[in-house]
């Protein structure tokens, strides 16, 4: 097992090396003099050179790459192009706001997915697997934004459950912060439920069809027993589905922060983006880049727990 997870940290490192290069290199080529941006339109050729000569944009950019790395292996992500404030304390402060949505919308899904998936995959054909069916479909089609904004108008506007926009912390209210959540989260998740109830009703249906399924049925074993085998074995596809919804959730979050106004990672990887600010979207792919390996190294242990072969592969 201890093979198994050194094996996945390596993986996660030569990602991680692989996602701030690809970042720094391709941002360098998308923004050309982030000065402009940074300085605005007001601002003069010696002004333009003076912060390119402060931000040491005059050295090769591979030079610059090399630089920004060792400090970063150290734990220093360097200091904002924009504001000069550490990029890493600036990023901590965000991270809260981001994880609180997206862990909520992961837990949504979680819940109503599997709930919906097992539901619909041990009755296939039944009234609740065509309901299931036909929402999957029209969620699908919807735009997320949309959704979104239809959450904002009708829970918000017209009956005022919860804030149109803002974020609260929970160290000043726990009630609060999980009304400002709230919102974001059920807009995130709702993609994320059919995505893991179809997945979960289409593995459970194949399961439920295996030779083994058939000899314990042919044995008289109780129902309850029969549909825990059959759980049993559908579960590492929903715990799988469930690792990538993160991913998908964590790119969903720069659209929902900006609708909501919420001061998260995607609203800073906009707004550094918009200004050029290339220490600050580094640090913003490392620090997504932790979270994703963090996430399927804790995936790993949970499909080695549940299904030891994997352990072996």
């Amino acid at each position: 097992m201890l093979l198994f997870l050194l094996k996945r940290i390596g993986a996660g490192l030569v990602l991680l090396v692989a996602a701030t290069a690809g970042t720094f290199f391709l941002a360098h080529l998308a923004i050309s003099d982030p000065t402009a941006a940074l300085l605005g339109s007001t601002a003069t050729p010696e002004q333009q050179a003076a912060l390119a000569l402060k931000l040491g944009l005059d050295r090769p950019v591979l030079v610059q790459f090399l630089d920004w790395a060792g400090h970063a292996v150290r734990g220093d992500l360097g200091l904002s192009w924009r504001s000069f404030q550490p990029v890493s304390e600036q990023i901590l402060q965000r991270v809260p706001v981001t994880l609180s949505i997206v862990t909520f919308a992961l837990l949504l899904a979680a819940l109503f997915g599997t709930l919906f998936g097992v539901l619909a995959g041990l009755n296939p054909g039944g009234v609740f697997d065509r309901v299931i069916q036909a929402v999957t479909v029209v969620l699908f089609a919807l735009p997320g934004f949309w959704l979104s904004l239809v959450l904002v108008l009708w829970f918000a506007v017209r009956l005022q459950w919860f804030p149109a926009i803002g974020y609260v912390s929970p160290a000043d209210s726990m009630t609060g912060w999980l009304r400002s959540i709230t919102r974001p989260s059920v807009s995130l998740a709702l993609g994320a439920i059919v995505m893991v109830a179809e997945q979960l009703r289409n593995q459970v249906m194949t399961v439920s069809r295996l030779d083994y399924i058939r000899t314990l049925k042919s044995r008289g074993l109780p129902k309850s027993r029969i549909r825990m085998h059959v759980l049993r074995n559908a579960a590492p596809t929903a715990i799988t589905v469930l690792a990538v919804m993160f991913t998908g959730l964590l790119s969903g979050a720069v659209v929902v922060e900006a609708i909501f106004s919420m001061p998260g990672l995607g609203q800073l990887t906009q707004s550094s983006a918009q200004m050029g600010d290339i220490p600050m979207l580094l640090g913003i792919t490392a620090a997504t880049v932790f979270f994703l390996v963090l996430v399927y190294i804790l995936l790993d242990i949970v499909l080695g727990w549940v299904n030891p072969k994997v352990r072996i592969r």
